[in-house]
């Protein structure tokens, strides 16, 4: 089928399609007689893995290295748990991050509510965020 036909029912564009081609996680297809791209049935099934593959976090990159072990090695199932471990460990240092943060920016905003915008100093530029603060939060 060729690339407006495979974009279609893939639900992408053919830039994207030549894109992936580049990136090494669509085989480049063949060629017609008029140069056209002439890709074959499992190429349908190989965008629809990218694309579950990049919604579950993994990036291009990793997604490369599992078809290439597929092709070599066989299942990759051990590799993808691997990845996914590591997404996960990824996820949990991210949340607990975000949770400071999100704790951070309430105590503020509740530090805003208690104080007198007159009483803002110039050098301050504004006296809800104060650097003695920064380095108080820093060291929790």
């Amino acid at each position: 089928m060729r690339i407006g036909q495979l974009a279609a029912a893939a639900g992408l564009s053919a830039k994207t399609l030549r894109f992936y081609e580049h990136a090494g996680v669509l085989a480049p297809p063949q060629r017609g007689g008029s140069g056209y791209r002439d890709y074959d049935d499992n190429a349908l099934a190989r965008l629809r893995f990218v694309r579950a593959a990049q919604a579950a976090g993994l990036t291009l990159s990793e997604i490369r290295q599992i078809i290439a072990i597929r092709e070599h090695h066989g299942a990759p199932c051990a590799h993808v748990a691997d990845l996914l471990d590591r997404h996960l460990n990824d996820l949990d240092h991210r949340i607990d991050e975000l949770t400071r943060i999100r704790r951070d920016v309430r105590r503020l905003r509740d530090r805003a509510a208690t104080l007198d915008p007159a009483a803002c100093r110039a050098d301050d530029v504004c006296h809800i965020i104060t650097t003695a603060q920064l380095s108080e939060e820093s060291r929790r």
